[in-house]
């Protein structure tokens, strides 16, 4: 074979290959921003329902698309494509609103109209108290509370005006967490918390968290695909068949 053919076939190849990965890159970012994307949780805000080390997947396709749902927020656009609103209870993830680079997840507690706050530790929504059930004790990890020691808690069933029942945990009552201002969700916004009650940065802190604007929701999520303990680093893979929680395996979140 001449050179002249030898350049152009590998040429060709070449191009093919190339090709192949736009096609692969175009299949990943779409399958991403429109239909599922998995998310790994760091920290231990939502204990007992997500754990540090859980693989979740989240549904974009629930709430519409904003700019937040494609990669690096990129087409850069206001509002939502088939937007709608979460239901209160749901887990939700969200881009932070003072650094959108930042993806947070929570749980809806209020939504657009409504007033909620905290007082002696006790939720109220629209000016009642939000019932809930004991159910006996939790031990947190460090990861679970950031305490550097394991740390045993109340754990209760919480009851949602719009009927979601899901598990809390609280340590304290006291602190500014606990007795807190009576907020007012805005207009095309969300107040998210977290399950883990004294150990959540969430939309009590309004300098930090605070309300959630509707264009920032990301996905809804839905299921634990599988979860490792964080006892070693993950580049550790070692440790791995030994860190694995099994009986997380394919769990559906409530």
């Amino acid at each position: 074979m001449a050179a002249t053919q030898q350049q152009q076939v590998k040429g060709e190849s070449i191009g093919e290959w190339l090709r192949t990965i736009f096609y692969v890159v175009l299949i990943v970012v779409g399958v991403r921003s429109l239909l599922v994307e998995p998310f790994f949780i760091p920290s231990g805000s939502l204990t007992p329902t997500l754990l540090p080390g859980d693989f979740v997947l989240v549904t974009k396709y629930n709430y519409g698309y904003s700019r937040w749902s494609f990669p690096f927020g990129e087409p850069a656009f206001r509002g939502r494509i088939f937007g709608s609103v979460p239901k209160q209870g749901q887990i939700v993830v969200f881009a932070l609103p003072r650094d959108p680079s930042i993806d947070y997840i929570k749980r809806v507690i209020g939504l657009p109209g409504d007033t909620v706050q905290v007082s002696d530790g006790q939720l109220f929504i629209n000016g009642k108290e939000v019932l809930r059930t004991p159910d006996g004790t939790y031990v947190e990890t460090p990861l679970d509370s950031g305490e550097g020691v394991p740390i045993t808690v109340r754990q209760y069933i919480e009851h949602l005006p719009d009927g979601v029942n899901h598990l809390i945990l609280k340590a304290t009552n006291r602190g500014f967490a606990n007795n807190t201002p009576l907020y007012k969700v805005p207009a095309g916004h969300l107040f998210m918390m977290g399950d883990n009650r004294d150990f959540s940065e969430d939309s009590r802190f309004l300098n930090a968290v605070g309300y959630i604007p509707l264009q920032n929701i990301v996905g809804r999520a839905r299921i634990v695909l599988f979860s490792v303990r964080l006892d070693h680093p993950l580049w550790e893979i070692w440790y791995l068949p030994f860190e694995i929680r099994w009986n997380r395996f394919l769990t559906i979140i409530h």
